[in-house]
């Protein structure tokens, strides 16, 4: 058991190189070991390119005989882009399997492990999941939930203020802040902000370069950026924003059914995709858009805001992650403009928490990063 688990860190260890490559698909490793030694290994770089599995089984060549195939999630079973991994682990007489999760992909699910075991190959499931959970829980959580993993991003003041009452916003943070949150960018497949961040701000939304390119396989857009997502009800959105300009990747602008269709040909002409997304009180369903996009491919967003946009992820119960950039100064005034608006919680037991808490100076910031929880809807 200690040595199953020792290889199932090598195996998470490659598969974390996949690290915003390899979307729609998860992040998988895989290592052979036969009689004590490491005979292959393999990590996925991409979608369309060759499993982790396939790598490790190619390296291993005959040596895969008898071997023990250590994998953090169960291999494929059905054909897409590449051959089911189950076929070849079997042509290879791999003797066992350990695998830490189950892939709840419909098109898996199981299905893989009993082709093993129907074949008389040895399978463990379980080992190092917590580990292998986290490491995936943006693809678990579109797969699980039709939606992608939401992380809540924002800069405020010590008293929770995003803009000073005269409006004043730029910047609250420091550059060392801003450049951490691009850094967020890079690690999630979109960035999500609602049409009154484009209007005031006209920000480009990028990543900060992460030393490789995307490959442009998955949802994400040129040189591996995020997709820009803007919630706009009525196509507000200008065709010379710099999010339509800076060629810096995929934009989807989601509007409300019926919005101006004058208005949705120049933003298509300016290149955006613009969905059609149905809502309530003139504002587009955020639930909705979330399972659209996760429909697409999509498995993690980062939300910016501002205010209503981030006090209405609150408001539907729909984050999953929160991190704050937290600058040292303070605005006061009520008109100074929250971070989170929206109708907030009505009693205390109903307001979300943080658990899994960590907190780390970015320069002469603080950074909190938590995970959130919402109470349980009371009938």
């Amino acid at each position: 058991m200690r040595d199953d688990r020792r290889y199932l860190r090598m195996a998470l260890g490659l598969a974390a190189r996949g690290e915003g490559q390899t979307a729609p698909n998860p992040m998988v490793g895989a290592v052979l070991v036969r009689g004590g030694h490491v005979v292959g290994r393999g990590y996925h770089t991409r979608a369309g390119a060759p499993h982790a599995e396939a790598i490790a089984l190619a390296q291993a060549g005959s040596r895969a005989r008898g071997a023990t195939l250590y994998v953090n999630l169960e291999p494929c079973c059905h054909f897409g882009r590449t051959p089911p991994c189950v076929d070849a682990i079997l042509g290879a007489g791999v003797g066992r399997v350990v695998a830490s999760l189950e892939d709840p992909d419909p098109r898996v699910s199981g299905k893989g492990f009993r082709a093993l075991r129907a074949a008389g190959t040895k399978v463990t499931v379980g080992p190092l999941a917590r580990e292998a959970r986290r490491l995936n829980e943006s693809f678990l959580k579109r797969v699980v939930a039709g939606r992608p993993f939401v992380t809540l991003k924002a800069g405020m003041s010590l008293d929770g203020r995003i803009a000073t009452r005269t409006g004043e916003s730029k910047w609250i943070t420091s550059p060392a802040a801003r450049a951490a949150g691009r850094e967020l960018r890079r690690q999630h497949e979109a960035v999500l902000v609602g049409v009154n961040t484009v209007l005031r701000d006209d920000p480009r939304l990028t990543a900060r370069p992460a030393g490789r390119s995307g490959n442009g396989s998955g949802p994400r857009g040129v040189a591996g950026q995020p997709v820009r997502v803007v919630l706009d009800a009525r196509l507000r959105t200008p065709p010379g924003a710099r999010i339509l300009t800076d060629g810096a990747g995929a934009v989807i602008i989601v509007s409300l059914p019926g919005a101006p269709r004058a208005r949705r040909l120049r933003l298509e002409q300016a290149g955006a995709l613009v969905l059609e997304v149905a809502g309530r009180d003139g504002r587009v369903s955020l639930d909705r858009a979330l399972r659209e996009l996760g429909r697409r491919g999509i498995s993690s967003v980062l939300v910016e805001g501002g205010s209503e946009v981030l006090g209405s992820v609150l408001d539907g119960r729909i984050g999953d992650r929160l991190v704050l950039f937290v600058a040292g100064r303070v605005l006061g005034g009520r008109g100074a403009l929250p971070v989170f608006g929206g109708l907030g919680a009505a009693r205390l037991r109903d307001a979300p928490r943080l658990r899994e808490v960590s907190v780390r100076p970015v320069g002469n910031e603080v950074w909190i990063d938590g995970r959130l929880v919402f109470p349980r809807a009371r009938g």
